[in-house]
């Protein structure tokens, strides 16, 4: 798998460099032609906590993890641990979706450690009318149902937009076009 590393307010050292090409090594047992695949892996430094973001980009999905904290090798280990997760976890949702697809990415001759999950079933299934409003009363809104998004049609942008609560306590938009 080829490595793309940025560092943000930290200086990406040789070191880490390959602290990191190590950990992300072990995800190519799960790709079939990883050579073809780019790791793009962030790590940024806010106060004394160190995050680490990776992002996968394949052809049909991405994978994505984030991590943080005090030691970067710590979080280093701990989003490829995460990631390595997600494709277990997934790895019979993706075989589904894609077995009749010739190109598809992932090799879903690796071994599960974990028993088959139960699949996931859509249990509950709410309709509501969305009346125009603005992005400040879409948040009251949010904040008021105690949510962490609220989905409401967007009278400035005229389009139907997502608010959502970051981890940091801002908020996001996701306008859908």
């Amino acid at each position: 798998m080829k490595l793309n590393v940025r560092g943000s307010n930290i200086e990406i050292t040789e070191a880490i460099k390959n602290q990191i090409m190590e950990k992300i090594k072990k995800l190519d047992n799960y790709f079939e032609i990883p050579e073809e695949i780019t790791a793009h892996v962030l790590a940024r430094v806010n106060g004394k906590d160190q995050t680490v973001e990776v992002t996968i980009p394949t052809k049909k999905f991405t994978l994505r993890a984030e991590e943080t904290n005090e030691d970067l090798y710590a979080a280093i280990n701990l989003v490829m641990d995460k990631l390595e997760r997600q494709i277990r976890k997934n790895k019979t949702r993706l075989n589904r979706k894609y077995k009749s697809v010739p190109s598809f990415e992932i090799n879903m001759a690796f071994e599960s450690v974990e028993e088959e999950q139960e699949e996931k079933k859509i249990v509950r299934r709410k309709d509501f009318e969305m009346k125009p409003m603005d992005e400040e009363e879409a948040i009251l809104q949010m904040e008021l149902l105690g949510h962490d998004f609220f989905i409401f049609k967007n009278e400035i942008e005229e389009c139907t937009s997502v608010v959502y609560k970051r981890k940091d306590n801002t908020y996001g938009i996701i306008n859908a076009k």
